[in-house]
């Protein structure tokens, strides 16, 4: 494979015009194509294999058009203190809003309005009312003068001194990051220059990898609609694919400074940093893709359709990486060369080659730069490092064992927004669980149906239970549960599975709350089977790359400890509220349900990609006849630097979207930021470098049957080298591996 990627990142800087062509004509395209798309809807929700979607699915055969996935809202108006809403003044103006909405802009979208009076919708001591209104389309569908004309429906209504506050999933918008995007491409930005001491070399991993990001998501939003792709799949994959993408970039523009600092020509230079670090980016791609695309066994359509979505863009990351990056480079002419002294990168200089430096390889002698006295100090100290690592990470862990799981609703919105007002008003009016009822389903006829009102009614926890509603056959009914606390209070939970316990198989419960019980518990069921997967396939693949078996297993174990110390601080921040204000936590409450399995894929496949650069040139060393302990200084000495300024650009990418409007996005954010942080400097530059010293030779076992069974990848392109050294000793020499590039 190495020499397959040499002859590809050469043929792309030789012939970088056409390349760079084809790239920019696919932005173009998939940018076209976006524009021409529709707005992509909030994506549908299912969770096969669950009662609530079972009682969803028996809802729209039963009674077709009450279980349509259009948008709600509920307009709730509160009279001033010491007034009520049935008086005639507020009245008249809330049977103004209901009219308005049923004749004015945007009406032609709207399905039904409840007047509150007819509806029985007003609070028992008269101050609270809300309206109900049903649309025909998702609350991304919405036309813009209907949203606006639902905003401004309670404009005069608030003029006359009534609190108006408008809830329901009718106002969803796709999650704004604010500026935090900006800042963390501009922290990027500044990390490169003092990585690299050079604006060019500085600017083309941000060049390459927006343009790998803008293809991806162009793409996401041009078939959001056909392949019913949530609003937050193309954040969450612009969040792993900008972050990969200024990795992959980086990790190839540092080897080619390498291979021109031992005096390569450029095009050999772009050649074999793609056939060397080309190969650990296409291993440490693998990992990302498995990791997301692993997603799919937890069996639920929106995650899966997330984790393929956000898998392509770094499918996109690593060909822009083998290819579009060789090409920008033989553009940049020498700009990116090491400038001597003031290379920043590797020491004081280039410094000399130096003869005898076996296995065919040129050695470049090196001031000891920051990575090589930090690794020589985790060599002197292993146990130190290793235990204060450990302990560290374990504390922060601790918060992990009270994790609380849930969906987020209007209730978590920031206090500031007019759907936590009207949540509020809600609770205050009609009691903390009128904004979480739940939808009980009967099969069977009018008896079944009022026997289990009946029955539910004795249920300790149950504020009111409506009559059952039959359909217009008479062999099914609906009927509605208030319970008597918060949606996502566990007391809700124990009603839910009170209700069932106390059912047969014709009676089932659904409705938004039942409906984030059972997902939380899905996720719960499928997240050891995932980590299974997932690391299996990753430890397999890693034992390819690096010819041992403690290797990978070190790998995955530290991935472990560094997810659940993240899993640690998410909780304490965004379940317990430490530090809340500090991250702009305005509600505290259980983490969302899908926050775990999420953040262990993707994070296994970040922190593989540490694994994967950094001791990759560990291997390569040892391979090449270096001691144990030398090939770990070595593989710090060319690669500690760049890890760390790929670990920081990263931290800034993820931080930028802790800014974002939705509750979800912003800890998935936090959480990928800090789990990044520990993995990086952490697990992979202390914890590892200590394994490693301490086990010496058997870190590189393998026994010799299994070694006869994998096959040989060549990560360290020693198969490179061979293929380099013949081609140099043959008559045609090496022109003769050229015109193979241009043949």
């Amino acid at each position: 494979m190495a020499t397959f990627l040499y002859r590809l990142g050469r043929g792309a800087f030789r012939r970088r015009g056409l390349v760079a062509l084809l790239w920019v004509a696919l932005l173009f395209a998939a940018g076209f194509g976006a524009a021409s798309a529709g707005a992509p809807s909030s994506g549908s929700f299912s969770i096969p294999g669950t009662e609530a979607q079972k009682a969803f699915d028996l809802l729209d055969e039963k009674f077709p058009g009450m279980a349509a996935d259009g948008a709600t809202a509920r307009i709730v108006i509160k009279a001033p203190e010491g007034a009520k809403v049935t008086d005639p003044g507020p009245k008249a103006e809330v049977q103004k809003i209901v009219a308005g909405l049923k004749t004015g802009p945007g009406a032609e979208q709207i399905s039904s309005v409840a007047d509150p009076y007819e509806a029985q919708a007003v609070s028992q001591d008269g101050s609270t009312a809300y309206i109900s209104a049903k649309y025909d389309v998702s609350g991304m569908e919405l036309k813009d003068e209907t949203r606006d004309a639902l905003k401004d429906s309670g404009a005069a209504a608030k003029a006359s001194g009534l609190n108006v506050q408008i809830g329901g999933d009718a106002l969803m918008a796709a999650p704004e990051t604010g500026s935090g995007e900006i800042i963390g491409i501009l922290v990027a930005a500044i990390v490169l220059v003092i990585t690299f001491g050079s604006l060019i070399a500085a600017g083309l991993p941000l060049l390459t990898a927006l343009i790998g990001v803008g293809i991806g998501v162009s793409s996401i939003t041009a078939l959001a609609n056909v392949l019913d792709l949530g609003s937050t799949t193309s954040t969450l994959a612009m969040m792993i694919g900008l972050a990969v993408g200024i990795d992959y970039a980086l990790f190839i523009v540092s080897r080619y400074r390498v291979e021109l600092a031992e005096g390569r020509e450029r095009d050999e230079a772009a050649g074999r940093a793609a056939g060397t670090a080309g190969s650990a980016v296409v291993f440490a791609g693998l990992t990302v893709v498995i990791a997301l695309v692993g997603l799919a066994v937890v069996n639920i359509p929106m995650l899966t359709k997330m984790g393929f979505a956000a898998a392509g863009t770094v499918v996109i990351a690593v060909l822009v990486a083998l290819t579009l990056v060789p090409a920008i480079l033989g553009f940049a002419g020498r700009t990116v060369l090491p400038a001597g002294e003031k290379s920043r990168l590797f020491g004081k200089g280039a410094g000399k080659a130096s003869a005898g430096a076996g296995a065919g390889v040129e050695k470049v002698e090196k001031k000891a730069n920051g990575g090589t006295r930090w690794a020589r100090f985790v060599l002197r100290r292993p146990v130190m490092v290793l235990l204060a690592g450990v302990i560290g990470l374990g504390v922060i862990a601790i918060p992990a064992s009270k994790l609380e799981m849930g969906l987020p609703d209007d209730g978590a919105q920031p206090v500031s927004t007019s759907q936590r007002q009207a949540y509020d008003l809600l609770s205050e009016g009609f009691g903390p669980g009128f904004n979480g009822p739940l939808m009980v389903v009967v099969d069977g006829d009018k008896a079944l149906a009022d026997s289990t009102v009946d029955r539910i009614k004795g249920l300790e926890g149950v504020v009111a239970v409506t009559p059952p509603t039959p359909n217009e056959g008479g062999d099914a009914s609906v009927i509605t549960v208030i319970p008597k606390d918060r949606p996502s209070s566990t007391q809700t939970e124990d009603l839910v599975h009170e209700i069932r316990d106390g059912s047969g198989d014709d009676v089932l419960v659904t409705g938004a709350t039942a409906m984030n019980i059972d997902f939380s518990q899905k996720m719960n069921d499928a997240l050891l089977p995932y980590l299974a997967l997932v690391v299996g396939l990753a430890f397999l693949l890693l034992m390819l790359v690096f010819r041992s078996i403690l290797v990978p297993l070190k790998a995955a174990l530290g991935f472990l400890l560094s997810v659940v110390a993240a899993l640690g601080a998410v909780v304490a921040v965004f379940q317990w509220g430490w530090l809340g204000s500090v991250f702009g936590v305005e509600q505290t409450g259980p983490i969302m349900s899908m926050m775990p399995i999420f953040m262990v894929g993707v994070v296994f496949g970040l922190a593989m990609d540490y694994e994967v650069f950094l001791v990759t040139r560990m291997r390569e060393a040892y391979v090449h006849g270096e001691r144990p302990g030398q090939a770990v200084v070595t593989g710090f000495q060319y690669s500690a630097r760049v890890v760390v300024a790929a670990a920081v650009i990263m931290i800034a990418v993820f931080s930028g979207f802790i800014g974002a409007s939705e509750q979800m996005v912003k800890m998935i954010g936090f959480g990928l930021a800090v789990a990044v942080f520990f993995d990086a400097f952490v697990v992979r530059m202390a914890i590892v470098p200590a394994v490693l010293a301490l086990l010496g030779h058997k870190a590189w076992w393998l026994p010799k049957w299994l070694d006869r069974l994998l096959p040989n990848v060549d990560v360290e392109g020693e198969s490179l080298r061979k293929h380099l050294s013949k081609s140099a000793q043959s008559p045609e020499g090496p022109d003769k591996d050229r015109e193979l590039v241009n043949a």
